[in-house]
């Protein structure tokens, strides 16, 4: 039985592009699946896209636990069960070998096919990918722009000199060799990332990388038009934010005017079942706090 996240090496032995979205919970994974996904990323982006921060710095493991959980209990609602489900390891989750395990662990018993996580834990005492690999967790790499880094990388575009693109190129074979399946490449210069593709065996994802990568990925929110601004790489394919406030000012006006909910919103009691709990209620004296006081069900409106 084949691995879900084969169609990563099968697709770059027959050179035909991999699609792949970013997304964080059950409806949006199984649209995504249903119209014919590769495969499913369950970013760190979360932080900006869904949590409100201004980057993924803030993310938790708890977090990731939570959103992957959802995303694949949307798969597995989908026609297309088999698409795998990669899942970012935050910023701090993987700082030691120990801690990269167990939170790797964690997510691929919530049932993530695969971990990614960023830059290449090369020149540590012992490689860290490779010990996840050792123990059947499958890696993603993710190099260029790696936003756990952000504090600490100049610039978003990544590979513009010689002196910048040559460590780029071999961190990707130094992946390659170590057993990742596939490495995202975020904002590299296009010339940089086609090179790259064409070196190392595995399979690359570009995002803001040109497209001689062989798949790329985009931030479900950015490409069905949600979010509000989108940078220069990304490509809206429908602008459904005009939509959700549409919907949300229609609700707002008729909720105001009185207009929702109709009757045919709501359940209605039997007639006989509403006479006998208006002859209840009339009888019972506990309801009149005087003799004076009007019987409750006087200025009640009813159906």
């Amino acid at each position: 039985m084949l691995s879900p996240l084969s169609v990563f090496a099968a697709k770059k032995r027959s050179g035909e592009k991999i699609a792949m979205i970013s997304l964080y919970d059950a409806p949006s994974a199984q649209i995504a699946c249903d119209a014919g996904a590769d495969a499913l990323l369950v970013g760190d982006s979360l932080g900006n896209v869904i949590l409100g921060y201004p980057n993924t710095i803030p993310v938790t493991m708890e977090d990731m636990k939570r959103h992957t959980a959802a995303v694949v209990r949307g798969v597995a609602q989908s026609g297309r069960k088999d698409v795998p489900v990669v899942a970012d390891l935050p910023f701090g989750s993987y700082a030691t070998i120990e801690d990269a395990v167990k939170n790797s662990v964690a997510l691929m018993q919530l049932g993530a096919h695969a971990v990614k996580l960023e830059g290449t834990t090369e020149g540590t005492p012992e490689n860290t990918i490779t010990k996840l690999i050792q123990n059947g967790i499958p890696v993603m790499g993710h190099l260029g722009f790696t936003p756990q880094s952000l504090l600490t990388i100049d610039g978003v575009v990544q590979g513009k000199t010689l002196e910048t693109a040559w460590p780029l190129i071999s961190s990707a074979k130094f992946l390659s060799q170590s057993g990742c399946f596939a490495v995202v490449l975020e904002a590299v210069v296009q010339e940089v990332a086609a090179l790259t593709t064409q070196v190392i065996e595995i399979a690359t994802i570009g995002i803001g990388s040109g497209a001689e990568c062989d798949g790329q990925v985009l931030v479900w929110n950015d490409l069905v038009g949600i979010t509000p601004k989108t940078f220069r790489f990304v490509q809206r394919y429908a602008e459904t934010r005009s939509v959700w406030a549409s919907a949300a000012e229609s609700f707002i006006t008729e909720v105001q005017a009185s207009q929702f909910p109709l009757n045919t919103h709501a359940w209605q009691m039997e007639p006989d079942k509403l006479e006998e709990l208006r002859h209840h209620i009339k009888d019972d004296s506990d309801w009149l706090d005087s003799a004076d006081d009007l019987n409750p069900w006087t200025d009640v409106k009813l159906p």
